[in-house]
This record gives structure tokens, sequence and C-alpha cells, in this order.
């Protein structure tokens, strides 16, 4: 069905027409019963104020050329259309989408109807309207953004669509592109590629770049959204390059993309132009080497954006649908002259171009600098040819049209030599049916199909450009991609044949024991913390605290047993009290044994023969409890140090306390009268010994039956700030308060002691022991009171458990060693030495002892009267 158009329009083709008919300039004709649009990039976008610019000979000439060797094959060929012939007219989109829609009006006109009734040229005359060729089908366009612009009019007039070359996303969007179809894949794919090919190589922060338009804006979003959706890949930055550059912006990118160094990998969806441009500022930037180009099938294996860039691209990976050389193709096209290819108005154009030479053209002057074209010139002989990589995506297209076209006319039109009523003219939307549902082999082998919004399945190569180490620098197919990347990484090179992957990454991986903390935002940036003290590392985000038994493994990456210590016998801190308590055992054992085979001597009788046993033993437990001190902790040492570590000291001071208790009444009483005091017998002062000790026996034992005793192993006492110096330490349930009252009675017991040698001090050295007893109850003062410092001072030392036990140890011998040696080494050194002196005295009632004492104390009083006086009369003078 026709549709009205603007008056103004009709004039303009209709007055124009006997000119344009035969002159055009900016189309291919060729005739043919059924005639396909044609949609190519001939030539570049012209500068300011002018559509076109130089001749493209890759992207343009070698596309347009593959169609129409397409239908020369498909014409020629009896099996497909037969006695049905395709034309075509092929138009220049100059690489600009505006032109492009200018140009693409032409496929329209024969579906528009012409009311010229009231339209006449600017002579009256009425205008000149040749019927033109109906376009049934459009092959093209090349860039995304023409497609787009071409899509939208054809849509309207249902002229069914196939591009060779264009990937935007947004094409697939069926409901506003319902006309449009691609035997390429969609960006979407190529993003997928990209981002599989960005983690294969490690890297986790890259940029994007994409020129202005709908390719490479629509590629770079496909990209982000899928790293985004897919996690793991984070853009550091996103740039636009701007579609008309002003001087100076491709420096102002490369500056802008170095402000995030870290991120080398540039994710690139730009054309042509732009590539070259980015890469010749990075040269000028002096950042060889640094950047890593990702590029996408804009760039594919093409020599034109990297000529004379070469170093500058070294490295970089692309990405192109998959793709073979069409030999065919080949052929025919380096078999094109100025003779055979007049079809081709821009071959002369192109052949000027690739031969570096100047045609002489009717009414033209030839340059004379320049070398004049001969016609005998051979494309690939006398110039550099390569197939461009679309060529075999343009005969698909191609292919696809014709078979489509075949299947429907085999439905519509069976056995009719051409085409029938029902396919004349020929219907857009049937026709988009047929080409939906064509599958075939394509011109490389692969099969050519469309899924329901018109899209090529994805098949990519993946290249990389490379300088060094290769026979022929070049692209060289390191990978490929059809839903999954399978990608060669040790054929891999770098910038300067470096074969180990540079990285791009915003945080270098934290090393054993660190934690990664992320920066807000930015999930693949983060800080490195050690986890310090007794943290190790849990996962990469946690540090977690060891167990209060365990210790970080030296790289913090796991928990490790905490080692076990004690006091070891081989320890120096054992040495000296070990040493003391062997020595101090031997001297109690030889005062004990010598005590004994002299036990009716009058020294030993003198010296109380009952309470001295009792003195030594409590002297020997001392000395003994050094050895339980120093012994393995566990339940039966454990209860041991509890039993025995005050027993000692209360049998020695409890049998000290009752002599001079002794001592101090018997002589307070004989001041008074002649009777003597109670208790002052040998059984009796046993009997108050005894009894004094026995406290200190039921409290231990008290305390063995309502905490059962058992070693403990402690943590915190070497748990400093190093977790290497860090040890348990295993010992009896026993704290420091728990040890000072088991010492407390007997403390008390010395300083009782003490008060009552203080007291006794004026008995006579004739009567008793009283003065050594006070002498040594001085000297174990001054030992206990040097202790205490020195036990609670060393509490929070990280040497707590040996310092402790030596002080303790050293401090109990100290003390008994003082009991041995002023109370019994005089007495054996006269029994063994001086026999003659341990011989009865004369024995002295208590009345006599009374008698001397009162004489004592009154000399005593007397002259302590005349001392005053003397000091009066001296204080007379």
């Amino acid at each position: 069905m026709g549709q009205p158009w603007p008056p103004l329009l009709l004039l303009l083709w209709g007055c124009g027409a006997g000119a344009q008919q035969g002159t055009q300039p900016f189309s291919i004709r060729i005739e043919g019963d059924v005639t396909l649009g044609g949609l190519f990039p001939v030539h570049a976008r012209g500068p300011a104020g002018v559509p076109c610019g130089e001749v493209k000979k890759e992207k343009g000439i070698h596309r347009m050329e593959a169609m129409l060797y397409a239908l020369d094959q498909i014409n020629a060929d009896p099996q497909l259309l037969p006695n049905l012939t395709l034309g075509a007219r092929v138009l220049d989109t100059c690489s600009r989408d505006t032109y492009a829609l200018e140009q693409s009006l032409t496929f329209v006109q024969a579906l528009i109807q012409k009311d010229t009734s009231d339209v006449r040229c600017a002579d009256g005359r009425p205008p000149l309207l040749t019927r033109p060729e109906r376009v049934v089908a459009v092959v093209g366009a090349s860039a995304s953004s023409v497609s787009i612009m071409v899509a939208n009019v054809l849509r309207l007039f249902a002229i069914p669509q196939i591009s060779y070359a264009s990937t935007a996303p947004e094409l697939s969007d069926n409901n506003r592109y319902d006309y449009f179809s691609r035997v390429v894949p969609p960006d979407s794919y190529q993003a997928q590629a990209m981002l599989d090919v960005v983690k294969a190589l490690g890297w986790n922060y890259v940029s994007t770049l994409a020129s202005e338009g709908n390719y490479g804006e629509s590629g770079v979003e496909a990209f982000v959204q899928i790293s985004r959706e897919a996690g793991g890949v984070c853009i550091a930055q996103s740039m636009k390059i701007p579609r008309e550059p002003r001087a100076g912006e491709f420096n102002k990118l490369i500056r802008r993309l170095m402000e995030t160094p870290n991120a080398r990998g540039i994710i690139i969806f730009a054309n042509e132009d732009d590539i070259k441009r980015v890469l010749e500022a990075s040269r000028r930037a002096n950042l060889t080497g640094h950047f890593l180009w990702v590029g996408s099938d804009s760039w594919g294996s093409k020599i034109s954006p990297i000529l004379r860039q070469e170093e500058v691209a070294e490295g970089a990976v692309t990405i192109l649908p998959k793709r073979a050389s069409i030999d065919g193709f080949d052929q025919y096209f380096t078999s094109r002259s100025l003779e055979n290819n007049r079809r081709n108005i821009w071959f002369a154009e192109f052949w000027e171009d690739d031969f570096k030479c100047k045609l002489t053209r009717p009414g033209g002057t030839p340059e004379e600098a320049a070398r004049k074209c001969t016609g005998e010139e051979r494309i690939g002989r006398d110039s550099t040819y390569e197939q461009e990589g679309k060529v075999q995506f343009v005969i698909d297209a191609v292919y696809a049209m014709a078979h489509a076209l075949h299947n429907m006319h085999l439905d519509l039109c069976p056995g009719a030599p051409g085409l029938c009523e029902r396919m004349d003219p020929v219907d857009g939307r049937t026709l988009l049916h047929y080409i939906r549902g064509v599958t075939f082999n394509g011109s490389a082998g692969t099969p050519v199909m469309f899924n329901e919004n018109g899209d090529a399945p994805g098949r990519y190569d993946i290249f990389q450009y490379q300088l060094t180490n290769t026979t022929a620098p070049g692209y060289k197919a390191i990978g490929q991609w059809t839903e999954y990347l399978r990608l060669n990484i040790e054929e891999m090179q770098w910038s300067g044949g470096q074969q180990d992957i540079p990285s791009s990454v915003c945080s270098l991986p934290c090393g054993p024991g660190e934690r990664k903390k992320m920066v807000k935002g930015v999930p693949c940036c983060w800080h490195c913390e050690l986890c310090d003290g007794y943290q190790y590392q849990l996962d990469e985000f946690t540090c977690e605290t060891c167990p209060f038994d365990m210790r970080p493994s030296p790289n913090r990456t796991a928990c490790r047993p905490t080692p076990i210590v004690k006091l070891e016998w081989s320890s120096p801190w054992a040495a000296l009290p070990v040493c003391l308590a062997v020595g101090g055992i031997l001297g109690t054992t030889f005062v004990v044994a010598t005590f004994v085979r002299h036990n009716d001597t009058p020294i030993v009788r003198a010296s109380g023969r009952e309470l001295s046993y009792v003195l030594l033993t409590g002297i020997f437990l001392i000395y003994a409890i050094t050895f339980l001190m120093i012994a393995e902790p566990g339940a039966v040492v454990c209860a041991a140090r509890r039993l025995f570590l005050g027993l000692g000291m209360a049998l020695s001071y409890s049998a000290l306390l009752t002599k001079t208790n002794r001592i101090y009444r018997i002589f307070e009483r004989g001041k008074k009268a002649v009777t003597p005091p109670r208790f002052i017998s040998p059984t009796s002062q046993l009997a108050i010994t005894f009894s004094l000790s026995a406290v200190q026996l039921l409290g231990a034992l008290a305390w063995l039956g309502a905490l059962p005793p058992h070693s403990v192993i402690d943590y915190e006492e070497q748990r400093g700030p190093n977790p290497e110096a860090a040890r348990g330490v295993l010992k009896c349930d026993m704290s420091d308060l728990s040890l000072i009252c088991c010492l407390g009675y007997s403390l008390l017991l010395m300083v009782t002691c003490t008060v009552y040698a203080i007291k006794a001090r004026g008995v006579p050295e004739t009567f008793n022991e009283a003065k050594p007893i006070g002498f040594t109850m001085y000297t174990t003062c001054i030992v206990w009171l040097a202790f205490v410092p020195i036990f609670f001072g060393t509490a929070q030392s990280a040497e707590k458990i040996y310092i402790q036990t030596t002080t303790l140890t050293v401090s109990m011998s100290l003390s008994a060693s003082v009991s041995l040696g002023m109370l019994y080494v005089p007495k054996v050194y006269v029994i063994i030495f001086h026999p003659e002196q341990n011989v009865a005295k004369r024995k002295r009632s208590f009345k006599a002892a009374a008698t001397a004492v009162s004489a004592s104390t009154r000399l005593s009083q007397k002259g302590s009267e005349r001392q005053n006086g003397a000091d009066g009369a001296s204080a007379g003078k």
C-alpha cells in the first residue's frame, strides 16, 4: 500500500527526476526482478560543512563489492531463485547517520502515492515522474547509529533490513526495530565476551571509552551492566568521545584516564578514526605500554586504526565476530579493474587511493606531481590487499535475503517461473517472516540463523596485536568465544614482548594475615589491614581473635596451640633454690643426727630436746617444700603444696613461740613470786606447739576438702603484646592471694614470736637462749619484709612464674637457715669440738633463778639511776 507524502518532497523528487535518473552520482543501480537496497560507508565522514570525506577502501569498497559479488553468485546459481534475478540500489552513507537518512529515502519512493495534480515545476510544466524501482529489502547499514536512523524510516514502510555490522544492543528491541535483523551478534554478546577476557586476565578495575552514538554508548552500557550483574569487575571511569571532537579533546581524555592509573585496562567501543586518535594521544603523552586496550569489533583485526601507532597498540586484545576469509571473493576482487568494474561508480576513486596514482578525467587537468594511473595495475600485485573482516557477513546478509525470497516464492508461487501476483509487489511483513525463519550454511560454513529479535548467535574470535617474538607482526588469534571463553593465555605477549600478564587492578591482593577493608562505593578497591595482636585471618574480609588457649600462626592465617611452660629443674631460676634446699636438708639432717646421738648430754637437754626436734622437723619441711614448688604441677603435687607450704613454718614458729613464751613467763613470774608458772613442762610445751600447728593443718585440710586441688594452665600470665612470646603456664590452682593466706598464719606466729623475743631481751644469757631466738626472729622478719615487695612487684612480669617461685623458696630457705644457724650450729659446734663444755652445771631451783632475776633487775635499775644522775650533774655544770 502506498502512503501519502508531503507535496514539497514530491516536487523536489519530480522536478529533478529527469536529471537524477540518468546521472545519479551517489548510487549504484543494478537491474533485476527483485531489487535489494544496500547501505555502505564508501566514504568517511567529511569535515564541517562537507558530508563526505576520503574513500574507505576496506569498510567501504570491500564490503560494497561483497554485495555485488554475492548478487553475481546468486543470479548464477540455478538452485537458488531460479528464473528470478536480484537487482540492487547501493547507496553511500558517508559514515554519517543524518546523511544516510537522506539517502535512504530513495528506498521508499516507490511506496509513496503521488498526487501531482497541483504540483508544477518552476516553468509551469507538470513534473516528469518516472516510477522508481521498488526496493523489497535493505542490506545494511554498517554503523549502529546509521542502522538505527534508517530502521526508524524503513519500518514505517514495512521494508525488512539485515545489517552486516551493526551490533548495538538497542537494535535487539523487537518492539522498536521489528523489521531489523542482523547476521552479526549484538554487542551484549560481545560485551560478555570482553568481560570474560578481562576476568581471564585477572583484571578487576578498568575504564571504558566510547564514541558518541548508539554503537559506542550502547556497547559500553552493555559492558557496564553485565559487569555489574556478574560482579568482580569495577569501572574506574566511563568516558565518551564527542561526535565532533574539539582540538585537544583526545589529549584531555588521556589525562582523565591517568587520574586512575591503576585502571590500565581500557574497554573501547569506538570507530576507527577515534581509535586512531586515542592511540596518537597516548603516544604524545609518552604512555606507550601503559594502557592495555580491549577493543570491540569496530577495531577487530583492522590495520587502519593502528597504522603508524603499532607500538602503542602492542598487546591490544580485540574482538571480532567469528569469520573466515572467502577465497571466492579474493579471486573476484583481485580481478577487478577499471575496465570490468564500471558498475561501481566509486571504483576509480578507490583505484587512485589504492595505487597512489591519478586518473585523467575528461575536462580535468592532471596534477603534474601525481603519478598517472596506467590502468594496468592489479590489486594484490601492485598494492597491499587483505580481505576486510565483515565481507563474510555482507555475503551472508545477501544470501539470507535470497533464501527468504526463495522460500517465499516456493510457498506463494509454486511452479511459477517468475514473480506471481501474490509476490508482486513483495509484502514486507511476509518477507520478514521468511527472513526470520531461514537457516543455511553461510559463506564460511557456519550456520546462519536469527532468533526472535533478529539477532545472530554469538561467535567471536579473540585477537591480540603482537609486534615481537612473532614471524610476522600483526594480529594473532589467541582464543574464541561461543557462549563461553577459550583463551590461550600462554600465547599472549604484551608491550616489549613481555609474557607476564600486566595488572589492571584497583588494589593489589592482600598478603597472608591481612584483611580487606573495602573502599565505600568501589567494591574492587580496598585497603589491606594486618590482623594484629592475637587475631588471625578468618576470611579475606575478617580478622578473628584466636581462642584463649591458642595464638596466631606466623603468617596469621590460622591459630596454633600456645606452648605450655613450667619451671624446669634445669632452669637457672631453679638452681639457687635447689642448692639452698639441698644444703639445708643436709645441714638439718646433720643437726638432728648429732642431737640424737648426744640426746642425753647437758647441751641437748638444756635446749629442750622435745621442742628442738619439732623445730628441726619444721625446718626440714621448709627446705623440702622447695622441691614441691619446682615439681611439675599435678593433683598430688598441688595437694602437697597446700598441705606443707605453711606447715613447716607453722611447726618452726610454733616451737619458737612456745620457747620464748616459756622464758618470758618464767622470768616475769620470778619478779613477783617464787612459784613457777603453769605449762612449762616439756609435755605442756609440746601440747602448746602442736595446738598452734594444728590450726595450720586443719585450715589446709579444710581447703583441700572444699576445693580439691588440680593443675591449671594460665594463658593470661605470659600473654604479652607479641603472640610469638605467648606461653601457657602450667601451675597449681593457687592464686597469689591464696598463697599469702596459706602463709599468713605462719607469718602471724613469726611476728608474735618476734614480739616475745623483744620482751625477753633482758633475760641474762646464762639462763636461756632468748637472745639467739631474738636475733633469729629479727633476721627472719627482715627476710620476709624483703620478700613482700619482690613477690608482688613482679605480678605483671612475663617471668612471674619463675621470679615468684624462686623468691618464695629462697625466702623460706633463708628463714630456715637463719633458725638453723643461730639456734643449733653453736650447740653442734660445742658438742663436736668442745665436748669438755658439754657437762652438767649446778642445777638452779626456780627460787634461785627468780632471786637472780630480781637481783639482775635491781642492778639494772641502779645502773639506770646512776646514769641519769650523771646526766643531771653534767647538765648542772
